[in-house]
């Protein structure tokens, strides 16, 4: 059994073969906060979760199904033949790398709009750019991984048995993509910290009339939103750096054909990022304060549109 164990880890994709129990877990973890998710999004009317936040644990879902499809050809084959065949399918392989490589980008996306709109809650003054610019800017970045990441696994995912030119290629494209995320979350993280340090000792970057208004007193509230954005990006910027490095070895790497890097390393930091952000929510924490700070808007319109400057004029959605 020993000897037929080894021939069909030979023969997997992935270095290994997925254990059941850790695939199942994780799928169900991942059903759950999903769902989660998309409950809160139409509660809240936060839309901009469904293609963020959902959209990435709907990803996660189908990559840890496909991780479990792997796992169960294993286990059921009754005879090392079929077992063969069905390990050397890689259809299960190819979902699941493609879809958990690209799935927390649209997570990353939630964050950049979360912390917009903080940044016009607490004072665009203190921030480089302007609440608006900000989202923009990195939701751009966001997307632009997101295509390349996608074209990197539709690559990797068209190679035929034994084109190992045209695997390499489609993985240079998507570590190509996870760099260029990488490098935003870096900048991201960067420019909020300017923010919140600016903030906390009331020096802001422009000295106009709004300048001169009472700097906003952040509540308990806010104060647990921003620690869930610095846990969510701390997670996702393990994370990121785990798959740089992973896609760096190629595909027979140790490090990509390691599985207990990458359920702690991918699937548990994609997981905390979700339950973070489940627990410590915007529609919980980040609409009383909105309301609060513009008592003639209701929460419906609050959920639904991304706050402008109070100076312009009136509000514009997303």
């Amino acid at each position: 059994a020993a000897t037929i164990d080894a021939v069909l880890i030979n023969l997997s994709s992935y270095g290994y073969i997925p254990t059941e129990w850790v695939s199942v877990l994780f799928l169900v973890l991942f059903g759950i906060t999903t769902a989660l998710h998309f409950g809160q999004a139409l509660f809240f009317r936060l839309w901009f979760l469904l293609p963020t936040a959902v959209l990435c644990g709907a990803l996660e879902v189908a990559g840890w199904s496909g991780r479990l499809w792997s796992s169960i050809n294993h286990v059921n084959c009754s005879n090392p033949a079929a077992s063969t065949l069905a390990i050397a399918n890689n259809s299960p392989y190819l979902l699941q790398i493609v879809t958990t490589i690209i799935a927390p980008t649209p997570l990353l996306g939630a964050n950049f709009i979360i912390l917009g709109r903080i940044i016009h809650l607490l004072g665009s003054r203190y921030s480089r750019l302007s609440s608006r610019l900000y989202s923009r800017i990195f939701l751009t970045c966001d997307i632009i991984a997101l295509i390349v990441q996608g074209l990197g696994g539709g690559i990797a995912a068209s190679a035929n048995n034994g084109d190992q030119k045209q695997a390499n290629l489609g993985g240079n494209i998507m570590l190509g993509g996870i760099i260029f995320q990488l490098v935003a979350i870096i900048l991201y993280s960067s420019l909020a910290t300017e923010f919140f340090l600016r903030y906390v000792k009331d020096r802001p970057l422009r000295h106009d009339s709004v300048a001169y208004q009472k700097r906003t007193k952040t509540t308990g509230r806010t104060k647990l939103l921003l620690l869930g954005m610095v846990l969510m990006t701390i997670f996702l910027f393990i994370r990121s750096i785990y798959r740089t490095v992973e896609l760096a070895g190629g595909w027979n790497g140790s490090i990509i054909t390691t599985q207990w890097l990458f359920d702690i390393f991918d699937g548990l930091m994609i997981i905390l990022a979700m339950l973070t952000l489940n627990l410590l929510h915007p529609g919980i924490l980040l609409l009383p304060e909105e309301a609060r700070a513009s008592p003639s808007s209701s929460s419906s319109e609050v959920g639904l549109h991304s706050s402008s400057e109070r100076s312009v004029g009136p509000v514009k959605t997303y």
